[in-house]
């Protein structure tokens, strides 16, 4: 694995331009060689994934085979994937099973505030799966665990990746109320291809659920995410970033998508590292205060530094101090 940085900041196997990689209109689908990511190892991978066994919690870093589990567990940091490992939906992109989950363990939360503590984590991001059977869709769940983390991680900011509670402004606002650093709802994809890549949502209440968080908190940064290579096109893309720029998103990720598994959606075509870094110069001329965007960028990626980096440079003003890991 090369040690090379792309200008997005990303460790990735890197084509340099003696190697003269262009992509193969014949072969659209085969990966290009900053795709390739190092194996997941180390002594802090290894404390992680022990203490999340130990504990019975779930990562979606693990369930849905984040590219960089490695890099992110290596340096002690990892996104709990809430209310079990069932989702009530069926989006061709993911990786995490579907069908009629278990029961809410009402427990998770203060098991993973444990874990917080025990992670001495600054930042933390907590997801969850969808829970379409329950009116409220588990938000009391992420009331919860964001009580307890504050509880047992005095000093620990806390972004909340959620679901769209199928636009319920009752079940956001119980989520809101726990004042959380960051609120993150991904949009994932272009309008066109809602029904194709997650035919149980609505691009309304991903726009819904992101305008309505900025509207009960104005201290709130939103943050909302889009991957790539599913057959949109980059004026699609565009598109995208001004209705969230609309909504009055702060933070923006946007990644290539890549296949799970034959099952999954296939990638229709990999898009190139200078087309990132247009993303990032369009999107901070749109206003987004972050833009994260390259090929191996997920939603979680960075999380942390854009808590810091936000509040020193915006002078936004956490609820809970945050202190900088080379303190």
């Amino acid at each position: 694995m090369s040690d090379l940085i792309n200008p997005n900041g990303i460790p990735v196997e890197q084509a340099n331009a003696d190697d003269g990689w262009k992509p193969d209109p014949n072969h659209p689908r085969r990966r290009p060689p900053w795709i390739k990511v190092r194996a997941p190892s180390g002594e802090n991978y290894e404390r992680v994934y022990g203490l999340m066994r130990g504990h019975k919690l779930n990562t979606v870093c693990e369930e849905a085979q984040c590219p960089n589990i490695g890099e992110c567990w290596g340096r002690g940091t990892a996104t709990f994937l809430m209310m079990g490992d069932t989702c009530t939906r069926s989006c061709g992109f993911c990786d995490i099973k579907t069908g009629r989950p278990s029961p809410l363990d009402w427990k998770e939360p203060n098991r993973i505030a444990e874990s917080v503590r025990a992670l001495n984590l600054r930042h933390v991001v907590i997801t969850s799966v969808n829970r379409d059977e329950r009116a409220d869709g588990g938000a009391p769940i992420f009331a919860m665990v964001i009580k307890r983390i504050r509880e047992l991680q005095p000093g620990c900011s806390i972004e909340v990746l959620i679901p769209d509670f199928k636009g319920s402004e009752t079940a956001l606002k119980i989520v809101m109320d726990a004042q959380p650093e960051i609120l993150n709802h991904n949009v994932e994809t272009v309008p066109r291809l809602f029904r194709k890549v997650q035919p149980q949502d609505h691009y309304e209440w991903a726009m819904a659920t992101l305008t309505n968080a900025k509207r009960m908190d104005p201290l709130v940064l939103t943050k909302s995410g889009i991957m790539v290579g599913l057959g949109e096109t980059f004026d699609e893309v565009v598109e995208v970033m001004r209705d969230l720029a609309a909504c009055g998103v702060d933070i923006l990720t946007i990644g290539q998508y890549l296949q799970p598994s034959k099952k999954h959606l296939p990638v229709e075509r990999f898009y190139l590292p200078e087309e990132f870094d247009r993303f990032i110069v369009i999107g901070k001329a749109m206003g987004f205060k972050w833009v994260e965007s390259g090929p191996l960028v997920r939603s979680s990626y960075r999380a942390d530094q854009q808590v810091r980096e936000l509040s020193q440079l915006n002078h936004f003003r956490l609820r809970q101090p945050v202190v900088d890991s080379a303190d």
